[in-house]
Protein backbone atom coordinates (compact mmCIF):
# COMPACT_ATOMS: atom_id res chain seq x y z
CA UNK A 1 0.00 0.00 0.00
CA UNK A 2 2.84 2.28 1.14
CA UNK A 3 6.02 2.85 -1.23
CA UNK A 4 8.11 2.46 2.83
CA UNK A 5 5.88 -0.29 4.00
CA UNK A 6 7.34 -3.32 5.84
CA UNK A 7 6.66 -6.49 5.11
CA UNK A 8 6.55 -9.00 8.42
CA UNK A 9 5.17 -12.64 7.19
CA UNK A 10 3.00 -14.80 9.71
CA UNK A 11 5.86 -16.75 10.84
CA UNK A 12 8.12 -13.46 11.56
CA UNK A 13 5.20 -11.97 13.50
CA UNK A 14 4.85 -14.96 15.60
CA UNK A 15 8.83 -15.32 16.36
CA UNK A 16 8.75 -12.23 17.90
CA UNK A 17 5.47 -12.55 19.97
CA UNK A 18 6.91 -16.32 21.46
CA UNK A 19 10.12 -14.90 21.92
CA UNK A 20 9.93 -11.76 23.50
CA UNK A 21 6.35 -12.96 25.70
CA UNK A 22 7.00 -16.63 26.30
CA UNK A 23 3.72 -17.37 28.53
CA UNK A 24 1.90 -16.81 25.06
CA UNK A 25 3.69 -19.67 22.70
CA UNK A 26 0.83 -22.28 23.17
CA UNK A 27 -1.41 -19.53 21.98
CA UNK A 28 -2.78 -19.87 18.45
CA UNK A 29 -0.96 -16.88 16.47
CA UNK A 30 -2.12 -15.64 13.64
CA UNK A 31 -2.22 -12.76 10.82
CA UNK A 32 -5.82 -11.19 10.18
CA UNK A 33 -6.47 -9.19 7.14
CA UNK A 34 -8.19 -6.45 7.48
CA UNK A 35 -8.16 -2.92 5.14
CA UNK A 36 -6.36 -1.47 7.81
CA UNK A 37 -3.17 1.21 6.58
CA UNK A 38 -1.60 1.60 9.40
CA UNK A 39 -0.28 -1.48 11.45
CA UNK A 40 -0.52 -5.39 10.80
CA UNK A 41 -2.40 -7.10 13.06
CA UNK A 42 -1.79 -10.61 14.49
CA UNK A 43 -3.98 -12.38 16.91
CA UNK A 44 -2.74 -13.79 19.87
CA UNK A 45 -5.10 -16.51 21.51
CA UNK A 46 -8.73 -14.91 21.57
CA UNK A 47 -8.26 -12.37 23.87
CA UNK A 48 -4.79 -10.20 22.24
CA UNK A 49 -3.92 -8.75 19.23
CA UNK A 50 -0.24 -7.87 18.58
CA UNK A 51 -0.03 -4.41 16.24
CA UNK A 52 2.98 -3.95 13.93
CA UNK A 53 3.09 -0.69 12.83
CA UNK A 54 3.29 -0.60 8.31
CA UNK A 55 5.84 2.04 7.50
CA UNK A 56 9.13 2.86 7.71
CA UNK A 57 10.04 5.65 10.09
CA UNK A 58 13.06 5.71 13.03
CA UNK A 59 12.48 3.09 16.06
CA UNK A 60 13.10 5.86 18.50
CA UNK A 61 10.05 8.02 17.01
CA UNK A 62 8.22 5.23 16.78
CA UNK A 63 8.63 4.27 20.89
CA UNK A 64 7.67 7.55 21.00
CA UNK A 65 4.64 7.32 19.44
CA UNK A 66 3.61 4.12 21.25
CA UNK A 67 4.30 5.65 24.38
CA UNK A 68 1.95 8.91 23.58
CA UNK A 69 -0.67 6.17 21.98
CA UNK A 70 -0.72 4.34 25.04
CA UNK A 71 -1.54 7.59 27.20
CA UNK A 72 -4.39 8.50 24.57
CA UNK A 73 -5.63 5.29 24.37
CA UNK A 74 -5.89 5.13 28.60
CA UNK A 75 -7.77 8.94 28.01
CA UNK A 76 -10.50 7.06 25.40
CA UNK A 77 -11.14 4.37 28.03
CA UNK A 78 -12.10 6.59 30.46
CA UNK A 79 -14.95 8.52 28.58
CA UNK A 80 -16.20 6.38 25.93
CA UNK A 81 -19.49 4.40 26.55
CA UNK A 82 -18.59 1.69 24.33
CA UNK A 83 -15.63 -1.03 24.79
CA UNK A 84 -11.95 0.01 23.95
CA UNK A 85 -8.36 -2.14 23.83
CA UNK A 86 -6.36 -1.69 26.61
CA UNK A 87 -2.37 -1.70 26.08
CA UNK A 88 -0.51 -5.21 27.75
CA UNK A 89 2.76 -4.80 26.47
CA UNK A 90 5.40 -3.12 24.08
CA UNK A 91 7.87 -5.17 21.95
CA UNK A 92 10.76 -4.98 20.62
CA UNK A 93 12.85 -4.87 17.21
CA UNK A 94 14.11 -8.26 16.08
CA UNK A 95 14.19 -10.99 13.15
CA UNK A 96 14.52 -8.28 10.50
CA UNK A 97 11.84 -6.32 11.78
CA UNK A 98 13.12 -2.59 12.67
CA UNK A 99 10.19 -1.83 15.07
CA UNK A 100 9.05 -1.28 18.42
CA UNK A 101 5.55 -3.18 18.54
CA UNK A 102 2.52 -2.85 20.61
CA UNK A 103 0.02 -5.83 22.50
CA UNK A 104 -3.43 -5.01 23.27
CA UNK A 105 -6.59 -6.59 23.69
CA UNK A 106 -8.91 -7.97 21.04
CA UNK A 107 -12.58 -6.67 21.20
CA UNK A 108 -15.35 -8.85 19.87
CA UNK A 109 -18.15 -8.08 16.88
CA UNK A 110 -17.89 -7.16 13.53
CA UNK A 111 -16.03 -4.75 11.84
CA UNK A 112 -19.00 -1.89 10.64
CA UNK A 113 -19.07 -1.54 7.01
CA UNK A 114 -20.65 1.67 4.97
CA UNK A 115 -23.52 0.27 3.95
CA UNK A 116 -24.63 -2.08 6.86
CA UNK A 117 -26.36 -0.08 9.40
CA UNK A 118 -26.97 2.97 7.05
CA UNK A 119 -30.27 3.51 8.32
CA UNK A 120 -30.24 2.07 11.31
CA UNK A 121 -31.81 4.34 14.04
CA UNK A 122 -30.28 2.32 17.19
CA UNK A 123 -26.67 2.36 15.24
CA UNK A 124 -27.34 5.79 14.59
CA UNK A 125 -28.27 6.63 18.64
CA UNK A 126 -25.37 4.79 19.47
CA UNK A 127 -23.21 6.97 17.30
CA UNK A 128 -24.43 10.39 18.61
CA UNK A 129 -23.61 8.55 21.86
CA UNK A 130 -20.10 7.95 21.43
CA UNK A 131 -18.98 11.43 20.25
CA UNK A 132 -21.42 13.27 22.55
CA UNK A 133 -19.22 11.24 25.38
CA UNK A 134 -15.96 11.88 23.72
CA UNK A 135 -16.84 15.83 23.37
CA UNK A 136 -17.77 15.92 26.76
CA UNK A 137 -14.38 14.83 28.12
CA UNK A 138 -11.96 17.18 29.69
CA UNK A 139 -8.97 18.47 27.10
CA UNK A 140 -6.92 19.64 30.44
CA UNK A 141 -6.29 22.75 28.36
CA UNK A 142 -4.46 21.05 25.57
CA UNK A 143 -5.72 22.33 22.21
CA UNK A 144 -5.64 20.97 18.30
CA UNK A 145 -1.48 20.03 17.73
CA UNK A 146 -0.89 19.05 14.10
CA UNK A 147 -2.08 19.83 10.72
CA UNK A 148 -4.23 18.73 8.37
CA UNK A 149 -7.72 16.82 9.44
CA UNK A 150 -9.09 18.51 12.97
CA UNK A 151 -7.34 21.84 12.47
CA UNK A 152 -7.68 24.61 9.50
CA UNK A 153 -9.42 23.76 6.50
CA UNK A 154 -7.16 25.62 4.73
CA UNK A 155 -4.06 23.62 5.88
CA UNK A 156 -5.19 20.84 3.87
CA UNK A 157 -5.13 22.68 0.39
CA UNK A 158 -2.15 21.25 -0.82
CA UNK A 159 -3.10 17.98 0.21
CA UNK A 160 -6.42 18.39 -2.02
CA UNK A 161 -4.65 19.37 -4.71
CA UNK A 162 -2.69 16.72 -4.97
CA UNK A 163 -5.67 14.68 -4.91
CA UNK A 164 -7.22 16.31 -7.50
CA UNK A 165 -4.77 15.68 -9.89
CA UNK A 166 -4.23 11.82 -8.72
CA UNK A 167 -7.88 11.51 -9.24
CA UNK A 168 -7.85 12.46 -13.09
CA UNK A 169 -10.51 9.96 -14.64
CA UNK A 170 -11.43 8.71 -11.89
CA UNK A 171 -13.59 11.42 -10.23
CA UNK A 172 -16.10 14.18 -11.43
CA UNK A 173 -13.19 16.54 -10.88
CA UNK A 174 -14.99 19.69 -11.89
CA UNK A 175 -17.92 19.21 -9.14
CA UNK A 176 -15.44 18.25 -6.35
CA UNK A 177 -12.87 21.17 -6.89
CA UNK A 178 -16.10 23.43 -6.39
CA UNK A 179 -17.23 22.30 -3.66
CA UNK A 180 -13.61 22.41 -1.60
CA UNK A 181 -13.54 25.71 -2.00
CA UNK A 182 -16.47 25.94 -0.33
CA UNK A 183 -15.74 24.12 2.30
CA UNK A 184 -12.24 25.53 2.76
CA UNK A 185 -13.57 28.30 3.80
CA UNK A 186 -16.31 27.16 6.37
CA UNK A 187 -14.91 29.48 9.27
CA UNK A 188 -14.02 27.41 13.37
CA UNK A 189 -17.57 26.11 14.47
CA UNK A 190 -16.14 26.38 18.13
CA UNK A 191 -13.38 25.59 21.00
CA UNK A 192 -11.18 22.23 20.03
CA UNK A 193 -12.97 18.78 21.71
CA UNK A 194 -11.52 15.94 22.55
CA UNK A 195 -12.28 13.69 19.54
CA UNK A 196 -11.27 9.79 17.93
CA UNK A 197 -10.29 11.66 15.12
CA UNK A 198 -10.46 8.60 12.98
CA UNK A 199 -13.93 7.39 13.04
CA UNK A 200 -13.87 5.13 9.57
CA UNK A 201 -15.81 1.95 9.80
CA UNK A 202 -12.75 -0.01 10.28
CA UNK A 203 -12.39 1.32 13.71
CA UNK A 204 -15.99 0.32 15.16
CA UNK A 205 -17.16 -3.09 16.03
CA UNK A 206 -20.80 -3.55 16.23
CA UNK A 207 -23.26 -6.98 16.62
CA UNK A 208 -27.01 -6.86 15.19
CA UNK A 209 -27.81 -2.90 14.77
CA UNK A 210 -25.29 -1.97 17.65
CA UNK A 211 -22.30 -0.45 18.29
CA UNK A 212 -20.07 -2.88 20.39
CA UNK A 213 -16.43 -1.35 20.53
CA UNK A 214 -14.39 1.35 19.44
CA UNK A 215 -10.48 0.49 18.29
CA UNK A 216 -7.81 2.71 17.18
CA UNK A 217 -7.86 5.05 19.89
CA UNK A 218 -4.14 6.08 19.97
CA UNK A 219 -5.50 9.16 17.99
CA UNK A 220 -7.68 10.56 21.08
CA UNK A 221 -6.79 14.30 21.36
CA UNK A 222 -8.36 18.15 21.05
CA UNK A 223 -9.38 18.69 17.68
CA UNK A 224 -12.56 20.62 16.05
CA UNK A 225 -15.92 19.60 17.19
CA UNK A 226 -16.53 18.53 13.78
CA UNK A 227 -14.03 16.32 13.34
CA UNK A 228 -15.85 13.07 14.62
CA UNK A 229 -18.58 14.34 12.30
CA UNK A 230 -16.54 12.23 9.23
CA UNK A 231 -18.97 9.18 10.95
CA UNK A 232 -21.76 10.04 9.53
CA UNK A 233 -20.63 10.42 6.07
CA UNK A 234 -18.82 7.42 5.97
CA UNK A 235 -21.67 4.97 7.80
CA UNK A 236 -24.85 6.49 7.48
CA UNK A 237 -27.64 7.09 4.68
CA UNK A 238 -29.60 10.10 4.98
CA UNK A 239 -32.29 8.50 6.99
CA UNK A 240 -29.35 7.63 9.75
CA UNK A 241 -28.02 10.83 9.39
CA UNK A 242 -31.12 12.94 10.18
CA UNK A 243 -31.27 10.90 13.22
CA UNK A 244 -28.03 11.49 14.50
CA UNK A 245 -28.11 14.86 14.28
CA UNK A 246 -31.36 15.18 15.81
CA UNK A 247 -29.91 13.41 19.00
CA UNK A 248 -26.32 15.36 18.81
CA UNK A 249 -28.11 18.56 18.28
CA UNK A 250 -25.41 19.90 15.55
CA UNK A 251 -25.12 22.90 14.52
CA UNK A 252 -25.21 24.02 11.03
CA UNK A 253 -21.83 25.04 10.45
CA UNK A 254 -20.50 22.13 12.39
CA UNK A 255 -22.73 19.72 10.23
CA UNK A 256 -21.13 21.09 7.00
CA UNK A 257 -17.57 21.08 8.42
CA UNK A 258 -17.63 17.37 9.73
CA UNK A 259 -18.69 16.87 5.39
CA UNK A 260 -15.72 18.84 4.97
CA UNK A 261 -13.58 16.92 6.88
CA UNK A 262 -15.15 13.23 5.80
CA UNK A 263 -14.69 14.91 2.05
CA UNK A 264 -10.97 15.69 2.67
CA UNK A 265 -10.36 12.30 3.37
CA UNK A 266 -12.38 10.19 1.19
CA UNK A 267 -10.63 12.48 -1.44
CA UNK A 268 -7.68 10.96 -0.35
CA UNK A 269 -8.63 6.96 -0.66
CA UNK A 270 -10.27 6.95 -3.85
CA UNK A 271 -6.89 7.14 -5.57
CA UNK A 272 -4.30 6.29 -2.92
CA UNK A 273 -5.71 2.42 -2.24
CA UNK A 274 -6.88 2.23 -5.51
CA UNK A 275 -4.99 -0.74 -6.40
CA UNK A 276 -3.21 -1.64 -2.98
CA UNK A 277 -6.73 -1.39 -1.08
CA UNK A 278 -9.79 -1.16 -3.02
CA UNK A 279 -11.78 -1.71 0.17
CA UNK A 280 -10.38 1.63 1.35
CA UNK A 281 -11.04 3.14 -2.05
CA UNK A 282 -14.76 2.06 -2.46
CA UNK A 283 -15.20 3.46 1.22
CA UNK A 284 -14.08 6.92 -0.22
CA UNK A 285 -15.84 6.97 -3.36
CA UNK A 286 -19.19 5.77 -1.41
CA UNK A 287 -18.84 9.05 1.31
CA UNK A 288 -17.83 11.28 -1.51
CA UNK A 289 -21.03 9.78 -3.12
CA UNK A 290 -23.45 10.43 0.02
CA UNK A 291 -21.60 13.95 0.06
CA UNK A 292 -22.38 15.10 -3.52
CA UNK A 293 -25.91 13.28 -3.01
CA UNK A 294 -27.08 14.85 0.25
CA UNK A 295 -29.96 17.35 -0.33
CA UNK A 296 -28.88 20.02 2.17
CA UNK A 297 -25.74 20.31 1.33
CA UNK A 298 -26.49 20.61 -2.40
CA UNK A 299 -29.21 23.75 -1.33
CA UNK A 300 -26.45 25.29 0.72
CA UNK A 301 -23.49 24.59 -2.21
CA UNK A 302 -25.27 24.57 -5.57
CA UNK A 303 -22.11 23.96 -7.45
CA UNK A 304 -22.50 19.93 -6.10
CA UNK A 305 -26.15 20.31 -7.47
CA UNK A 306 -26.94 17.19 -10.01
CA UNK A 307 -25.65 14.30 -8.08
CA UNK A 308 -22.43 12.40 -7.92
CA UNK A 309 -22.27 9.10 -10.86
CA UNK A 310 -22.38 5.93 -9.80
CA UNK A 311 -20.44 4.19 -12.53
CA UNK A 312 -17.26 2.30 -11.16
CA UNK A 313 -15.08 4.56 -13.46
CA UNK A 314 -17.06 7.68 -12.17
Amino acid sequence: MHDDQLLLDEEAARRLIVEQFPRWRHEHIRRVRTDGTVNAIVRIGPHLTARFPLRSVDATDMRAELTREAAAMRELTACCPFPTPVRIAEGAPDHGYPLPWSVQTWLPGQVATPGGLANSRAFAHDLADLVHALRSADTGGRHFAGTGRGGNLQDSDDWMSICFRRSEGLLPLDRLRALWAEFRLLPTAGPDVMTHGDLIPGNLLVEGERLVGVVDGGGFAPADPSLDLVAVWHLLGAEGRAWFRRELACTDLEWRRGAAWAFQQAMGLVWYYQRSNPGMSALGRSTLTRIVDDRELSESFPAISGGFPHRSDA
